[in-house]
């Protein structure tokens, strides 16, 4: 489904008249210089809800961009679809002294096609524009306007939407008749929305002013996650979508308007494919063992292919059009599998959700259409529910990736929306095992084989091996094993899809001179493949440390060292414990065997900014310890 939040980049303003020695940048005051690559110099968003398929956009925007990473903060991209019309647009560029350089129009514009070329029957297309200046500081005013045939998606206010950017003045007006009902969500703004009624009009006006910008920190949590950005959304109760009216206050009410106006006509099927999946399942008496069959089927059946359209990209195809063309988005996919579902007793959820890998959550307190960008299917059983993604041809029954795992969710049903939670992949179930047999000869030339088996959010890993070539498959594996002169043979990979799926490869591997010498010692870096990455120190930590998701791994690693060889120096067998998660390492040689085991566990959660520091010496730690060597001789 397509995300229409997108329709927010719509925002168009009309600028009244304005002396070009106003945006000089020695007028920009020096906080809002520090840690930014550009400014807002002023932006306006005005928008006017004159009735519910009538609803007038303006936008004025003046950036100044002070280096090259400003730059895309300068791009205006702005999409359209049948329901708006992009009425106007024109801008002009402005050296550091606030004067002309040069101007430019709609024709100046890039429009083209909003989303990939493997789409059908596309309704969305994008403009976009990006200045081409050599010379910084520059300064770009843009001025647009465009008309919504629709009030369904209201253009949602984003204040300081970017870290690296500070906010001289940012404004936005919303416009409606007294009479129109309205609900409004406000996030970090301080203050109150300024409200003036008049006989035909009430407005609402939010101002940002002097926002200096941020440092951008480390594990910091999404935006959408904490609410630490200024933002408004605002939702019309009575609307009107691409021609179809209706009315909702809550999740309830949207999911009922869902079901009815875009589901329930869209469930038909002919009798032959009700029969054939009938037959499909016949003799089965468990809904879980049939819903299992008729998910298979699906996948072998269809493809995923994206179909933007249908009620502004809502609306799914019908499930006989999908039994018959063989393909969908995963809106029609879902509708198809519970279509099929259906057709044997057993009722499914049609679910929206935002995927994506941060874990970002229906605003449960706050109904809107624009908030989901994907749809999956809840099957509800006696003892559980099981949920499917179902664009994925090789995805196991009943398992959710990190793509949608861990989030609210808006079901549709006939008796009305309902919000649910998605599965969590937990700490635990975020496995990776690694096995590694190897041998070490008198050059320090290393060569034996290696097995891991990945679960959970990191079932996934390898999937972009799958259907490569042997040849290109080597050559991937060498970026994920960044070992200098690291060659691979008989790679081998297999899939586990039970309901707690696995990924298992295994290889042979060479890796010629890896013990370095030095004065007839040799230095063995004992953790060959799975070396904790560095956190960098932040002084003045301002948001909450965030963990977006945990995870579990184990690495056994055995060397054959030699015959001669004199032990010089091992390490010491270290253990780190915090509220983050703990660390185990130990070193044990046999003989000719040297035995390296390592155990990480990091939990997911968010942690007051206070405890960065802490954080950062525990991985920083985990960083050294992952280096520790062997010495010996010969």
């Amino acid at each position: 489904m397509k995300k229409l939040m997108l329709l927010v980049s719509l925002l168009g303003l009309t600028i009244p008249c304005f002396s070009q020695s106003d945006y000089a940048v020695d007028q920009i005051p020096a906080i809002l210089k520090t840690n930014a690559n550009s400014v807002i110099r002023d932006m306006e968003t005005k928008v006017e809800m004159r009735d519910i398929d009538q609803v007038l956009i303006s936008v004025k925007k003046v950036i100044t961009v002070w280096n090259k990473n400003g730059d895309p903060r300068a791009q205006l991209v702005l999409h359209y679809d049948k329901s708006t019309v992009i009425q106007r647009i024109k801008g002009q560029i402005l050296d550091e002294f606030g004067k002309l350089i040069y101007k430019f129009s709609q024709s100046d514009f890039n429009d083209e096609s909003a989303v990939s070329n493997g789409s059908l029957y596309v309704d969305y297309r994008v403009k976009y524009y990006s200045p081409h200046v050599m010379n910084y500081p520059y300064t770009v005013v843009y001025e647009y306007e465009s008309r919504n045939k629709q009030n369904l998606i209201l253009p949602q206010w984003e204040a300081n939407p970017y870290p690296d950017q500070s906010v001289a003045s940012n404004r936005y007006i919303f416009i409606a008749k007294p009479e129109d009902m309205v609900r409004i969500k406000e996030s970090n703004y301080p203050g109150k929305a300024a409200v003036l009624s008049t006989e035909k009009t009430k407005s609402y006006t939010w101002e940002l002013s002097n926002k200096p910008a941020r440092k951008k920190e480390p594990f910091a949590p999404d935006p959408e996650i904490d609410n630490y950005l200024t933002s408004v959304k605002i939702a019309a109760q009575q609307f009107s979508y691409y021609g179809h009216k209706g009315s909702y206050q809550n999740w309830d009410e949207l999911g009922k308007w869902v079901y009815e106006e875009l589901i329930k006509n869209r469930q038909e099927l002919p009798e032959s494919a009700i029969q054939e999946v009938k037959e499909l399942v016949k003799g089965m008496t468990d809904d879980q063992e049939k819903a299992k069959k008729i998910y298979e089927y699906v996948q072998k059946k269809t493809r995923y292919i994206s179909v933007q359209i249908g009620i502004g990209g809502f609306q799914p195809m019908p499930a006989a059009e999908v039994q018959q063309l063989s393909y969908g988005d995963c809106k029609a996919l879902v509708n198809y599998t519970q279509t099929l579902l259906k057709s044997v007793g057993i009722p499914a959820l049609y679910c929206v959700v935002n995927a994506g890998n941060a874990k970002k959550d229906m605003d449960p307190d706050f109904a809107g259409m624009e908030q989901g960008n994907h749809i999956i299917l809840a099957v509800p059983l006696k003892t559980d529910t099981l949920w499917l993604e179902c664009t994925s041809s090789d995805a196991p029954f009943g398992f959710l990736g990190d793509f949608t795992d861990d989030r609210l969710v808006f079901a549709c049903t006939p008796e009305g929306g309902k919000i649910l939670r998605t599965p969590k992949l937990s700490t635990a179930m975020n496995q990776l095992q690694s096995h590694a047999a190897l041998q070490i000869d008198s050059l320090g030339n290393i060569s034996g084989q290696l097995k891991t088996v990945s679960m959970g959010s990191q079932y996934d890993n390898y999937n972009y091996l799958i259907g490569q070539t042997s040849t290109e498959q080597l050559k991937l594996l060498k970026d994920k094993y960044d070992v200098d002169n690291i060659n691979f043979s008989g790679f081998k990979l297999s899939q586990d899809k039970s309901l707690t799926p696995g990924t298992t490869i295994s290889f042979n591997l060479e890796i010629p001179r890896y013990v370095a010498k030095n004065n007839n010692l040799f230095y063995l870096e004992l953790n060959l493949f799975n070396k904790n990455p560095t956190v960098p120190e932040v002084k003045n930590r301002t948001l909450k440390v965030y963990v977006n998701r945990g995870y579990t791994d184990e690495d056994e690693l055995t060397y054959q060292l030699p015959a001669g060889f004199k032990l010089e120096a091992m390490p010491l067998n270290k253990e780190i414990k915090t509220a983050f998660g703990s660390y185990n390492a130990t070193v044990k040689l046999e003989g000719k065997t040297l035995t390296y085991k390592r155990k990480i566990i990091i939990k997911d959660g968010t942690y007051p900014a206070e405890h960065y520091q802490e954080f950062s010496t525990f991985m920083n730690d985990i960083n050294a310890a992952d280096r520790s060597r062997v010495v010996y001789k010969l």
